[in-house]
């Protein structure tokens, strides 16, 4: 089948680009056989950049978009505005002789209604949802602006055509699932499922304690502390602010020690409050390449995720399994409409405690010391390995796919339509 991806990711190369949620995904597509097209964006083309990479059975086309992620608000807002007019164009000019079976698109964002619209027009293909991100709901959670408001209203209206314009939407958990349905009465439960967060799981070895003791004397880890890493994006759905609440909760525990690989919008914030640590507290490093962040991630003990405790929406974030990947057990603080901290707790690989209490959060990092991780961290391991297998994600939506193109037959004579390409 010819399958085309749509992202705002950063995804120059599906080989190359190390592991993560997209690139296990389309590297599954392409191992079995598919020919995978992917559009995208390039914040702004360097001497010698390609528009067009191939690779294999994938084609990644980057058209030029201008920043989107990782920059102020209204950047970011005219960017993702005009987003939808410049994937059209690259799709017109690159996509017009390749007849299209399945179209994936990923949220955020939601702001591309003409392009979907085109493309399922011309096409006819299975179109299916990947839903990470609830917008706008998520920037009213966070005081962006107002529900009911004029912002909220436009983007309302064009979250409700992408889902019109989906044959399949893939939610990231039960209760994000359950959320969508609730707040849009219209869509079939039929066409809501589940398709959570997935990675290629590879081949799996404990860190012994010699090599692990390497690894943090070289970081400058201290000896004989419970290491807690926080990696990932730092914006503002992690609540910088309720972060630095808890660490200065638990200053006192002379055992605990941050590790703190991070990038984003709130590093200029959490930055200077880890500059006036006292030595031996927290170590905040900039983003790695991705074999020593694996490295670093793997000789800590139990791996940080702070969610905003003002969100009415089930986020479920995808730094989950970079701790999960690596054996380590989960710390959640979080808001009380997501179902992270149940999945953890029932699938004993962590401990949970609301965002929006700093005590809470001293009180598990206490259970937590008194603790034998360890035994967390296999049940973690295991965990992965049975419910967030990118394996597993590929054979559940090749046989929804499957599905809905059988139901698509009668329609699919005459595509791509030439012409209107």
């Amino acid at each position: 089948m010819n399958i085309l991806f749509l992202t705002i990711a950063n995804i120059p190369s599906i080989y190359e680009s190390g592991s993560n949620i997209y690139t296990d995904l389309l590297r599954e597509f392409a191992d079995r056989g598919h020919s995978v097209y992917v559009l995208s964006p390039v914040v702004h083309r360097r001497k010698g950049e390609r528009t067009l990479i191939r690779q294999g059975n994938t084609t990644i086309i980057r058209p030029v978009t201008g920043r989107i992620q990782k920059t102020n608000f209204v950047v970011k807002g005219i960017n993702t505005l005009l987003l939808d007019y410049r994937f059209l164009r690259a799709a017109k000019k690159y996509l017009k002789k390749i007849p299209l079976d399945v179209i994936l698109y990923s949220t955020p964002p939601l702001t591309w209604n003409r392009l979907l619209a085109f493309l399922k027009r011309c096409y006819r293909a299975v179109m299916v949802l990947l839903l990470k991100d609830i917008f706008p709901q998520n920037a009213v959670d966070l005081g962006m602006f107002s529900e009911g408001g004029l912002l909220y209203r436009y983007f309302r209206e064009k979250e409700k055509r992408v889902y019109a314009l989906s044959d399949h939407i893939g939610c990231m958990s039960e209760a994000n699932r359950e959320y969508v349905l609730r707040h849009n009465p219209e869509l079939s439960p039929d066409m809501v499922g589940v398709s959570p967060n997935s990675i290629a799981l590879g081949e799996y070895h404990r860190v012994g304690e010699a090599h692990k003791e390497a690894i943090r004397a070289r970081y400058g880890i201290p000896p004989g502390k419970k290491a807690f890493a926080f990696v990932g994006n730092l914006g503002k759905l992690h609540a910088v602010s309720h972060i630095i609440r808890c660490m200065d909760e638990v200053a006192d525990e002379e055992q605990v020690f941050f590790v703190c690989c991070c990038q984003g919008t709130g590093y200029a914030t959490f930055s200077p409050y880890v500059a006036k640590q006292p030595p031996g507290r927290i170590l905040l490093l900039p983003w790695l390449p991705r074999e020593q962040f694996d490295e670093l991630v793997s000789c800590c003990d139990v791996g940080l995720i702070f969610l905003d405790y003002r969100f009415t929406i089930p986020n479920f974030p995808s730094r989950l399994l970079e701790y999960m990947k690596q054996g380590l057990p989960v710390l959640a603080a979080t808001d009380e409409n997501t179902d992270l901290g149940k999945v953890i707790v029932e699938g004993s690989f962590g401990w949970w405690c609301p965002s929006n209490d700093a005590g809470a959060f001293h009180d598990q990092i206490r259970l937590i010391l008194r603790t034998d991780t360890r035994r967390f961290g296999e049940n973690a391991r295991r965990y992965l390995e049975e419910h967030y297998d990118v394996k597993a994600q590929y054979a559940a939506l090749m046989e929804e796919i499957r599905k809905l193109m059988v139901a698509k037959e009668q329609g699919r004579e005459g595509r791509p339509c030439g012409q209107e390409i």
